[in-house]
Parts: structure tokens; sequence; C-alpha cells
């Protein structure tokens, strides 16, 4: 999720066949990113939970049957094995590729001829993102996975990988969401009747992307908790795809909040609350934060920080200087209360990520697939000493203080890879007085993963067919050059009629060639000989533009 800006000329001429999505005022080209990694790095309450891989944060989850550790190994070998080939590039499919009844593909003839070029040019594989209001909508654990079998054994078919993605999150309200898939309405139930299941800020506007973490140990969702649901739905769609994992499906990427991330929905867009490059919003006025946020204030001995969020941290559009609380001099953020309460904040998030870790290590471990975990990139107003749109979504990270580390150790415990964005974008192109600073960004949570001994995919934040992102995304993967430490894949946003233009597809087949290299090539070498895959598929990939534009 990301956003573009008004496009430099250089790069309207190099992507001239791309339309544009004007989606944020600012001045750069063919996009900007707005994601941004995070993960507090925290000095935990005495009273925070256990952040331990094996530790059964729920009841009701079972232990995984084989140690963490094993798989996590197992993983990094795999890894290393496929070092010799670069980074396979994979490409994520259109939301909605599968229809909202559950039951079949939409556009079948497009995705199959899609799929037959993209093996053409050397993907590895796709990206698909299976929504919890579309498999699970019929009722509590009444699954509907046959629009995904049906594209599982069309990739298979293919000779292609496929990273799985449970999106326990509504699709809708953010950067890049084309179309709308709410949770399940049996979810969304619950919380119209339970307005406290809902994300909440200080001004009572409730947010019904995901639900609440406050709740995650709540059996608040006919009878079960959230975590439970989240596990159920994962254990469902492992016995469901068993003889494609491992040889099909080789990574689930684990849904952690809005888009998918771990963190809080503190920048939605929907009816225009949020814009770039506004700072966001602190989301932890439900009932159920309210509560823990009470218990932390008293065990640590201030009763009266624990009846809500700061009151001077400004609205979702102001800069950070527009506040108290996060301004360069003595804003609130470098105080003891400040110190207080986004540990909390963020531990809450760090939290919750370990007990829907600790539910997929109970399902996938025994499973021949990677788990990954997908990690915000908010590059904007990063140049700032207090790193504000960081911290509204969770992660404690400032100038001094390292936001990143503490999630990577948490994936490492669950032998979880990192999976980042902003990959392709460069600082001049972003909007300098907004201080963005994505590629130090990229730098900072890549130390982060090499220092935690995880591995580390990346993805581009918006659809670009530039050569200037493409150089970008290898430059940034050849950083990366030690066969321990290489990116673990590179997952190309988005599939589309854009993607297959002509120009565009010489541009992407070159692009895949030289991430399958050692990243020597160079740009116009790879697109010439990149020319002939553009030939030989040229009817497959007028036949997926045509099919998908209808």
């Amino acid at each position: 999720m990301a956003f573009n800006v008004a496009q430099s000329a250089a790069a309207a001429a190099a992507s001239a066949a791309a339309p544009r999505t004007s989606l944020h005022a600012a001045a750069a080209p063919a996009s900007v990113s707005m994601r941004k990694a995070g993960g507090g790095a925290l000095a935990p309450p005495s009273g925070s939970l256990r952040l331990q891989r094996q530790a059964c944060c729920e009841p009701s989850v079972a232990p995984p049957s084989r140690p963490v550790a094993c798989r996590a190994a197992s993983a990094a070998a795999e890894r290393a094995s496929r070092r010799r080939a670069g980074v396979p590039v994979f490409v994520m499919m259109p939301l909605d590729t599968v229809k909202k009844c559950g039951t079949a593909l939409n556009r079948r003839k497009a995705v199959q001829a899609s799929l037959s070029a993209l093996k053409s040019a050397g993907v590895e594989g796709i990206m698909v993102d299976v929504w919890w209001g579309i498999a699970e909508s019929e009722g509590p654990r009444v699954y509907n996975f046959a629009g995904y079998a049906e594209l599982m054994e069309m990739a298979r078919k293919a000779g292609l990988k496929v990273q799985a993605v449970m999106s326990f999150h509504q699709c809708g309200g953010n950067v890049g969401d084309s179309v709308t898939i709410p949770l399940p309405r049996w979810a969304v139930e619950e919380m119209e009747k339970d307005n406290d299941l809902c994300y909440t800020d200080q001004w009572g506007r409730r947010n019904f992307e995901y639900v609440s973490l406050g709740c995650d140990a709540m059996p608040v969702l006919k009878g079960r908790t959230p975590v439970e649901c989240y596990t159920d739905f994962m254990r469902a769609f492992r016995d469901h795809f068993a003889d494609y994992l491992g040889n099909t499906i080789v990574e689930i990427q684990v849904g952690m909040g809005p888009a998918g991330e771990l963190r809080y929905p503190s920048y939605p867009e929907s009816n225009g609350t949020w814009r770039f490059p506004g700072i966001g919003a602190f989301q932890c006025n439900d009932r159920y934060m309210l509560s823990s946020l009470k218990a932390a204030a008293e065990a640590a001995g201030k009763p009266e920080w624990g009846h809500g969020g700061p009151t001077d941290a400004g609205s979702y559009n102001n800069w950070p200087e527009d506040t108290l609380f996060f301004r360069r001099e003595n804003g609130g953020w470098s105080t003891e209360y400040g110190d207080f309460f986004l540990s909390w904040y963020s531990q809450m998030l760090l939290e919750h990520g370990d007990r829907i870790l600790t539910g997929a290590s109970s399902v996938f471990s025994s499973s021949p697939v990677e788990v990954s975990v997908k990690v915000a990139g908010i590059h904007w107003h990063y140049g700032t000493r207090s790193h504000a749109p960081e911290l509204t979504a969770g992660y404690y990270s400032t100038r001094h203080r390292d936001g990143y580390l503490p999630i990577a150790r948490l994936l490492a415990r669950h032998g979880a890879v990192l999976n980042f964005t902003c990959v392709e974008m460069r600082d001049h192109e972003q909007p300098q007085d907004a201080q963005c600073m994505p590629e130090a960004l990229v730098r900072q949570v890549g130390a982060a993963a090499r220092a935690a001994g995880v591995g580390l995919a990346g993805e581009n934040a918006l659809p670009r067919y530039d050569g200037a992102a493409h150089d970008q995304v290898v430059a940034t993967a050849a950083e990366r050059a030690d066969a321990m430490d290489r990116m673990v894949a590179f997952t190309y946003l988005r599939m589309g009629a854009d993607l297959f233009h002509p120009d565009n597809w010489r541009r992407f087949a070159a692009f895949v060639r030289r991430m399958g290299g050692d990243g020597s090539t160079c740009r116009e070498a790879a697109e010439r000989e990149a020319s002939g895959v553009a030939q030989a598929t040229g009817s497959l990939v007028h036949e997926a533009a045509v099919a998908l534009r209808s």
C-alpha cells in the first residue's frame, strides 16, 4: 500500500504506457510508497505477555508439532539452496481474482493466459489473497475454498509456485484497494453489536477493517476468540490444500492487521479520514485496549496514565510540528509518560503478532512451507526526530530508537520471513518537505532482519513499469549479495492489463531476468535479451490484456 505523487518527466517518459493512479499530492515519479516497517524497540512493562517462541498465548492453540527452530533451519537451508538462481520473482494477482461467492474465478480466461505468460518470462510464481470474508462468509467454520482450488490447480499446471496470503482484513479503505471485500458477515454482526470490537480513536471513530487486537483472547466472535478464528481458518486451508503444500504453495503470509500488515489502522483513507503525509492517529480507545492500558498504568504506579492515549498528538492530517506530543523540542514522545505509553502501545502489537504466529506455527510447523509476515512501510516524516507516523501505527521507532529489531526478533522466534516494501523507491522521488526517506528505511529494516537472522522479502509499493524503479529493486537486491543474506524473494505488485502492455511487458521480462542472475546485467542488455520473450509471448500477452480489461 503506497501512494503516488505527481510524476516527474523522466519517470513519465519511462512508463508512458502505464496509466497513473493519482493518490496523494506530492511531487515525484511514478510512485511514492506509504509503507514502513516497524516494530518498536520496546522496554516491555513488567506485566507484559511473554514473547517466547513456544509459549502458547491462547489456551486453545496447540503447540507446534515440531520445534519451530527445526522448521526455521529447514527453511533457511532451502533458501540457501536457491541462492545460485538469484532472487525469485512472484507477481501479485488482482484483489478480486476469486469471485465474492468463493466458488469460481473472475475472468478465468485472463487468469489462464496471464499465468502462461508469467511462466514464459521466468517468473517463479504468484501471490494471492485468500480472503477471510470470502472463504468463511457463509458462517463460522463453514469454509469454501473452491475458487482458490481452481487457481491452485491452474498454477500447478503452469509450473508456478504460490504465496498464499491469509487475509483476515477488509479489502477497501486503503491505498490500492480497487474492490471492497468486507469481513465475514457473521463477524461484522458481532462488531456492530459491540463496537468496542473495532479499533477506536480518541474521537470515537470506529474502524471495521480488522478486529481490535485488544480482544484477541476474548470469545467475542460467536463463541471463539479472534485468534482462534484465524487459527481455525489456517488449519482448514492447510487441510484442504495438503496436496499442494510445498510443491505448489510454498509460502503462507499471515495477515496481522489492516492491509494484512502488522500495525494499527492509524492512517485509514476511507471517507477521506487520512491523507498523505499526515501523521495518523493512535487507535487505543476501545474498551478492551483501555482496560489493558489501565492495568499497565497501575502496574507502573501511574494510574493517571491509564485513561487513554495522549490528547495532544494532533489528528490524522497534522504534521509532527503541528502537535505538542510529536514536536521536535520537548515533545511528549520523549518524556517519561511518552515512553510508557509508546512502550505499551507497541508491545500490544508485538503480543498480537506473537499470538497469531503461535497459532500459525501450530498449523504449519509440519508443512514444507515458509511463513511470512508483512510489515508496513511508513517512510514519511522518517527524517524527523519523533517518526510520528510510525508511532501511531504501533512501531516505537524514533531517531534514537530502533523500531524494527523487536519485530524481526519476534519473527525469528517463529522462523518467519519479514516481508517489506518500498524497495523500488528512491529518496529524491519523494516530497522533501515531508522528510520521506524510503531508502534509509529499507536499509534499516534490512539491518534488523540481518541482526535477527530472519529472511527478508521485498515488494514494490505501487505498480511501476519504468526502468528506474526496476534498477532500484535490482540494486537493493544486489546489496544483499551474501548467499545466506540475499533477499528471499521479491513480489511484484500487481498483475493487470497495464503489465501486459507491450513496452511494460518487455521491461518486466528484462527485470525478471536481472533478478534471476547476479544483478550484473545492465538494464539495456537485459531488455534486448528480453525482446525474444516479448515476441514469443505476444499472443498470450495480448489475450491476457484484453481479457483483464473486459
